[in-house]
């Protein structure tokens, strides 16, 4: 009986626990679409986070972390996309903005990567740098963008630039309510 009864008690505080971070990833994307990017609603919100199944019981922290290695391997495929590109593109001009991209993504993976090491970190100036890192992360699609749009030409990375800025975006804001203060 006592064995049965322990076992009812740790599921139901199994399912609580589940339900509780369910939540979290849920009042997240809440938050960030009801004040953040319109083009990352609720919905790309929460499939971006479940595209990593520990996002189901992660608590804030465990959401940035998971959204700092989602957008770290989706800056990595970008740039093996641009160097598969360079080796193919003839005109100069947009060869220039290529290589521009190439340098800004590798630039973004490295900011990243600070943004992962600050996260973990649970120090406020680790969030704090995490936050910074990340802004500048988001660098990347902007000028890559921009670079082409000088150009006068359309951006063969466009979906590519959309896709990490959002993404980064999501990631930006579930990190920078990690710090102390009102958010």
């Amino acid at each position: 009986m006592k064995l049965l009864q322990a076992t009812v008690s740790l599921l139901v505080f199994l399912l609580a626990c589940s339900t509780s971070n369910a939540s979290v990833l849920h009042d997240a994307c809440q938050s960030f679409a009801a004040i953040c990017y319109k083009d990352a609603d609720y919905d790309y919100c929460v499939k971006f986070f479940q595209a990593n199944k520990e996002s189901a019981i992660a608590e804030h922290r465990g959401l940035a972390v998971i959204g700092t290695k989602i957008i770290e391997a989706t800056a990595k495929s970008t740039g093996s996309l641009i160097a598969t590109m360079l080796t193919s593109e003839k005109n100069q001009e947009q060869l220039r903005c290529l290589v521009a991209c190439g340098k800004g993504y590798l630039d973004a993976m490295d900011e990243i990567g600070k943004a992962a090491k600050g996260i973990v970190s649970r120090t406020d100036g680790g969030v704090e740098d995490a936050v910074t890192a990340l802004g500048g992360a988001l660098d990347a699609p902007l000028d890559c963008e921009d670079g082409f749009q000088k150009l006068h030409k359309p951006s063969p990375l466009a979906a590519e630039d959309g896709r990490l800025r959002k993404e980064t975006s999501i990631t930006l804001f579930v990190t920078w309510t990690l710090l102390p203060g009102p958010n």
